[in-house]
């Protein structure tokens, strides 16, 4: 019986955390402090705060931005050259 509610307990649970959606939720505040930012981004302690949240919804992108954080810029295409009409004629 103890066994039945324990799984019982559980279910609830994970239906109650996939109706919230707290990694959702988690997820658009950290890109809203991305993009948006704020005064207190501007702090230390702001900035730690955006990138620890960062790195628990997103780990991937957080260590490829942190690999790629001192790359030089990409080359610069070709400029654009447009052919002009021959006005001989």
């Amino acid at each position: 019986m103890p066994e039945l509610l324990a799984a019982a307990a559980l279910l609830a649970a994970g239906y109650a955390l996939g109706r919230v959606r707290p990694w959702d939720r988690l997820d658009a505040w950290v890109w809203r402090r991305f993009v948006l930012g704020g005064p207190w981004t501007h702090t230390r302690r702001g900035q730690l705060v955006t990138l620890a949240a960062h790195a628990l919804v997103r780990p991937a992108a957080t260590v490829r931005a942190w690999r790629h954080r001192h790359d030089p810029p990409p080359g610069r295409a070709a400029p654009v050259c447009f052919r002009t009409p021959d006005v001989s004629d």
